[in-house]
């Protein structure tokens, strides 16, 4: 069987993203819905597959998937938090200002 790329896709009835490779699912991001803001509050990835950059993947299209909806961000679960803090030119408008420092996203260095 060919080695496809991996795929992420919103599961809406699960309230989650998730990421599959070859069909099989290798991972999730938990969110809530609240009006115009999505709440990421877990991000799991399966043991088998830890180690190929797949939680990134998956954070990564959440992000966009959460932008080109025109919803703001709310960060709750760590591997968000810091997904958004290394790429902050990309994402940390997603998080609204007055909620920055609630997730250490304000610019405070060395707070991870």
């Amino acid at each position: 069987m060919d080695t496809t790329e991996p795929q992420v896709a919103d599961n809406p009835e699960a309230s989650r993203f998730e990421i599959t490779v070859d069909g099989s699912l290798a991972g999730f991001a938990d969110y809530r819905l609240h009006g115009p803001t999505i709440s990421f509050t877990h991000t799991e990835i399966d043991p088998a597959f830890e180690g190929r950059g797949l939680g990134s993947t998956l954070v990564r299209a959440a992000l966009d998937a959460a932008r080109d909806a025109g919803l703001s961000v709310l960060p709750f679960c760590p591997f968000v938090q810091r997904y958004i803090k290394r790429h902050p030119d990309e994402y940390l408008d997603l998080v609204p200002a007055d909620r920055q420092a609630r997730f250490s996203l304000d610019g405070g260095e060395g707070s991870e």
